[in-house]
């Protein structure tokens, strides 16, 4: 099950999957995972990005790693923050609410930077933008950046002029943030977010709606990996 992963996306993609085959069962409670190395190979990225990708699983409660003889990474499957015991706890149906959500995320967000990109915006538009992205780079609590990230997207959307589009954007980062309340902190992923939003801006700036869209459904992409593989 596990194949080569995306190069630019090789952390997300590692966890997503990793954390799938130990879901599904390929890896059961109580075994062992194949060896560093190994994985590595499977995966196709470097043995830093995989170590990336097993602190998360490790961050998630799905495994730990036990050193000296028999030692290695071992799956565990146990939540190890509320928020996460309580994401264990999902009904299907909330499930299916959730995952739907990425689905439209990933139609209205990457449409509302195209719209965006396109709307030749004025001095006080750009300095909103701005100080929207400023915002995210400056929190440094996970609560403050979280809110900081949501309040990123919405300007964007409320950069498009359309009333539509900012409540279809404040419902689908209403239900993110019920997600991403349910997983670890990743500081991997959140770097990676990061240089998006940077490069997200640069290409609204300039007008490149087909760059804006393109980055934000990468954004979107990645986000969805690390919440479906570690949500399950």
């Amino acid at each position: 099950m596990l194949r080569p992963a995306r190069g630019y996306h090789a952390f997300e993609a590692c966890v997503e999957q990793l954390a799938t085959t130990i879901r599904l069962g390929v890896y059961p409670l109580g075994s062992t995972l194949p060896s560093e190395r190994e994985l590595a190979e499977r995966l196709n990225v470097s043995r830093s990005t995989l170590r990336e990708a097993m602190a998360a699983l490790r961050e998630a409660g799905l495994v730990e790693t036990r050193r000296g003889r028999g030692g290695g990474t071992v799956v565990t499957l146990k939540p190890r923050t509320p928020s996460a015991r309580a994401a264990a706890r999902l009904t299907e149906e909330r499930r299916h609410e959730w995952l739907d959500s990425l689905v439209f995320r990933r139609i209205v967000e990457p449409g509302a930077a195209a719209l965006a990109a396109r709307a030749d915006l004025d001095p006080t538009a750009l300095a909103q933008l701005d100080a929207a992205h400023a915002a995210v780079a400056k929190a440094r609590r996970p609560a403050d950046h979280r809110q900081a990230d949501s309040r990123f997207h919405l300007t964007i959307a409320a950069l498009t002029g359309s009333s539509r589009l900012v409540e279809a954007v404040t419902s689908v980062q209403a239900t993110l943030h019920e997600m991403l309340l349910a997983i670890p902190v990743l500081d991997a992923n959140i770097a990676h977010s990061d240089r998006q939003h940077a490069t997200l801006v640069r290409a609204i700036r300039r007008g490149n709606h087909d760059r804006a869209r393109a980055v934000m459904e990468e954004h979107c992409d990645d986000t969805a990996a690390l919440l479906r593989g570690l949500l399950g």
